[in-house]
This record gives C-alpha cells, structure tokens and sequence, in this order.
C-alpha cells in the first residue's frame, strides 16, 4: 500500500512516498499437557465442576510451597529440540507480581531472568503468490521459551453483577514461547501458529485446542517503512483460532496505516479481537510501563538439566533429572520432516502432503493403503482426498469416524486395478461401502452388477438384445 503524507511546510512542493509494511511477532502460551499442574499434585482436567480441581497452593493458602512437576520440566525441554533452541542447562524462576481476583498469591511464577530454553526457529510454509498456488517457506526466530503459571477464570454475571472465580485452571502449567518480529501479515502468522500447533501435538506436550483454551495466542503489530525503525506496536490479546490471528493482524495492520495516512499517531495499547466484526477494539493503554517488581522465587531453586547420564554430579539418581541427550532420543518425525519424506518417497505434491499432515491421523491411513494395494501412491491421493475427505467434511465427520477402513479402500483399488470395474463404477461401490461398511468390495460389486464384461460372445449377446428392444431407434 502506497501512501502520500502531508508534506513538509517548507517543502510544500514536493510530497514523499512512504511504502509502509507490516511487522508482525507473537506471543503463545501453550498449556502443558500433563495430569497434574506445574507446582502442585491437583489435576488438570478441562470442563471439570468450578473449583474441583484446586491444591492449597492454587488457592495460595499460607504454609503451602511449590513442587516442580517434572514432566513439566521434560515437555519444555523436548519442545526446545523440536524448535532448534538451545537448552540452559540451569535456569531460574521468578515471581512477576500483579493483581487478578483470579490469581489469589497476587504473583506469578514465572521464568523472567534465564528461561528454560532459547535461540531457536521454526520453520513453516503457507500458500502465496499471486494466486495464493504457490508454497512459501519462511522462518521465524523464537526468542525464548519458559515456563510458568496459569491463572484462574473470572467468569462475569452481568444479570447479578458480579464475577465469580473458578480456580481449576490456576497453576496449570505454561510455556511461553516468545517469537521475534520476523513476520509481515496474518498469512505468515497463521500459518506459524498452525505449524507449532501441529508439532505440540506430534510432541504430545500440548493438545494445541485452541476452542478450549490450550494454546492462546498475543500478536504484537507494527507498520514501518523499510529501512526505517520499527513503529510503535499495538498487542492483541488472546486470539484463540489460526483463522482469527489472520483477521485480527490484517486488519490491525490497516488500521495503523490509514491512522499514519490521515496524519493521526499510534497508540501503545492492548486491543482485543471482535470476531463478529472482525476489528480490533482497545482495551488499555500501555502508555505507563507497569511495574511488575520481578523478584527470585525464594522457595524454589535454579532448575538443573543435563546432557547425559555422564554429566549428573556424583551422588544424584540418574532417574531422578531430566536429561538431554534421553529426550532427544524419544523425538518423532515432525511435521516438516514428515512432508518432505512424503513427498519424497511418494512423489505427490507438496499441497497434498499439507492435507496428509495436517489432518490428525491422515497420513497414518494413506501410508495404510499403499502398503495394502497394488496402486500406485498419486492413484490412492487421490481418492483420499476427493472421496475419503470429501465424504467426511459433507457430513462433518473426523477422520477416526469413517466407516471405510483403509484396508477396506485398498481393497476396492485392488479390484479397479485388477480391471474388473471401471472408475466409474469403482466411486459407486464407495458409496455403497460408506452406508454399509459390513459388505466386502467382491459383495457389492456383485450386488449391483458393476462388474465389467470382457468375454466377445456375452457381449455380443447384450448388445443383440439391446437392439432387439429398441426397434424405433434402430429403423432411425
């Protein structure tokens, strides 16, 4: 977008063209995936009854201290390899002090001086170009990653006014993992956002739902002209879907450039993200910098990690820490890997092996009809995509809900490969299959009478007898 500032009263001759861009980085707080919370034994269940679920320490009771959960520890220190980060091998906690009715120790422990792990990238790939056909790979840094508190819900009654506390969230485990502001548009940060949720989940460090509150994402806009510093920034809160970071920061976006363009100023803010109207709306100035008073946690001390089993000191139980070179070991395929290898070894196209990888369990059930049919792999894409998906999305189904096992697909391609159907013939028996998924393929082709007719003298026979009934069509 090209802009014409007013230009200078001295120079009124001239005008100057400012092209200004987009800068875009995130903040995402991503809910451990554990059975209990970061420093106490109370469970971590979602949608349990309000204030079921709460320690003494979650409701800050004194004499109460913090235990660290070690598998906390692990699912931060696995999501550091998976993103390239350097891991610390001490790292340290800190209480950031502020009020919420819902955080009853008026602190939260956090990592603020030395996070957990550091200096890392993710690597994701969204569809741009002209005609949004073609597959763009970008970068982004992430600044750090660390571990902290949730904090309780305030839910309001507005019929009542009053707000009541649900405190079953309060001290479930975070890691926030900061990016830096390599990004330019809602595009990229979707599809940033999208790409960590996938590897979360193949990690199992977090279910990634963004519906229920498991990964909430900060997005921290600017505009600026190349070359020039950065402007100020706004910082949209708690975006819980893909789709709506890209909403939110694209129309962030173009709000700061018509303010620049009307001659108006920036405002440091937070602003939320009205879904129904697709704008941002202020909530508060962020003009005066809050003092958070950041402190040493005094009841817990540096969190110690190790490289292997040969760095633990003398004395410690190996099967007591966290070490490295253990959680490195137990790493799956992840998303990228995956595509590349799909790709490779399969030689379909980069935007089916998003499809494949994308949908939870997809790639599992493709790989399982290749290795149980005689057709060849961009032959079974295809009918995983078009017949398998869309089948499912008609009916808004998930893919663990299909009554076509993929076995029993195989089966069906074998017969088409086999020649003893035709293509046509091959998507009605699908069909077939999908209402009565107990009917083997041999069963329905017989029962609808598909199968193809190759012996000379049969064929002779019906086509005499087709002529012989249609005696008007013959004479014309």
């Amino acid at each position: 977008i090209v802009t014409h500032l007013p230009s200078s009263p001295l120079h009124n001759e001239t005008q100057t063209l400012w092209v200004l861009r987009g800068v875009v980085g995130l903040e995402i707080h991503a809910q451990i995936h554990a059975t209990s919370k970061l420093f106490a034994c109370s469970r971590v269940a979602f949608c349990s009854p309000p204030n079921s679920s709460v320690a003494f320490l979650d409701a800050s009771l004194p004499g109460t201290l913090p235990v660290l959960n070690r598998r906390c520890v692990e699912a931060a220190v696995i999501t550091g390899l998976a993103l390239n980060c350097t891991i610390n091998r001490k790292s340290l906690f800190d209480r950031k002090h502020y009020f919420y009715a819902d955080m009853p120790a008026g602190y939260q422990i956090t990592q603020q001086r030395l996070p957990i792990a550091v200096n890392g990238s993710l690597i994701y790939s969204y569809f741009g170009g002209r005609k949004r056909n073609q597959v763009l790979s970008r970068c982004v840094r992430i600044k750090q990653i660390q571990l902290e508190q949730d904090s309780g819900k305030s839910l309001h009654d507005d019929q009542r006014s009053q707000t009541l506390i649900d405190l079953n969230r309060a001290g479930v485990g975070l890691m926030e993992l900061v990016m830096e502001a390599d990004m330019s548009c809602g595009d990229e940060a979707a599809a940033a956002v999208r790409e960590l949720q996938l590897i979360l989940q193949t990690l199992g460090t977090c279910q990634g739902n963004m519906s229920e509150g498991q990964l909430r994402v900060d997005a921290n806009v600017s505009v600026h002209c190349p070359g020039e510093p950065l402007g100020v920034r706004t910082e949209v809160k708690n975006i819980n879907s893909a789709r709506y970071v890209a909403r939110a920061i694209d129309y962030e976006i173009q709000r700061q450039k018509k303010v620049l363009e009307n001659g108006g100023i920036i405002v440091n803010e937070t602003r939320a993200f009205d879904s129904k109207s697709g704008t941002t709306i202020p909530m508060r100035d962020k003009e005066g910098l809050q003092d958070y008073r950041f402190m040493p946690e005094p009841n817990l001390p540096p969190l110690f990690v190790y490289e292997d089993e040969a760095s633990v000191p003398a004395g410690v139980n190996p099967t007591q820490v966290v070490m490295i070179d253990r959680l490195k070991a137990e790493l799956p395929e992840l998303p990228g890997v995956r595509r590349a290898r799909m790709v490779d070894q399969y030689k379909i196209l980069p935007e089916h092996s998003f499809t494949l990888v994308n949908e939870d369990g997809l790639t599992e059930y493709f790989e399982r009809v290749v290795r149980n049919t005689k057709a060849e792999p961009r032959k079974v894409i295809g009918w995983v995509m078009k017949e398998l998906l869309g089948n499912l999305n008609q009916q808004s189904l998930k893919l663990a809900q299909s009554p076509v096992s993929p076995e029993a697909l195989a089966d069906l391609l074998n017969v088409l490969e086999s020649g003893h159907i035709s293509s046509s013939a091959a998507k009605v028996v699908f069909q077939e299959m999908w209402k009565a998924p107990e009917k083997a393929v041999e069963q329905l082709v017989k029962e609808l009478d598909l199968g193809l007719v190759s012996d000379r003298e049969k064929l002779l026979k019906i086509c005499q007898k087709v002529v012989d009934t249609h005696p008007e069509q013959v004479s014309e």
